[in-house]
């Protein structure tokens, strides 16, 4: 079953390639969507795919890559929209 997940995460998660990461984690589990940095120092993504990967994107989004500190993650779940491909966005 396919989902989609928005996601916001707290923290110190800027400057830390939390994007980067992102990413790779996401292709690594065929997730689309995108994600970016927000000008007050979140992290904004958008999770799409089957179930069960998409919830590994959020398990990742709890924890970060090496240096980050995450202290929050939200979780909006919404109405798939077919996102292609994962980009970074700025």
């Amino acid at each position: 079953m396919k989902v989609r997940a928005h996601v916001i995460i707290s923290g110190v998660v800027q400057k830390v390639n939390f994007r980067y990461y992102t990413k790779l984690k996401a292709e690594e589990n065929k997730v689309n969507g995108w994600v970016r940095n927000l000008i007050d120092g979140r992290v904004e993504a958008v999770f799409e795919g089957e179930k069960e990967s998409v919830e590994k994107m959020i398990e990742f989004c709890k924890v970060g890559p090496p240096n980050a500190f995450v202290s929050d993650v939200k979780v909006v779940w919404e109405e798939v929209k077919g996102e292609k491909g994962f980009e970074i966005l700025f």
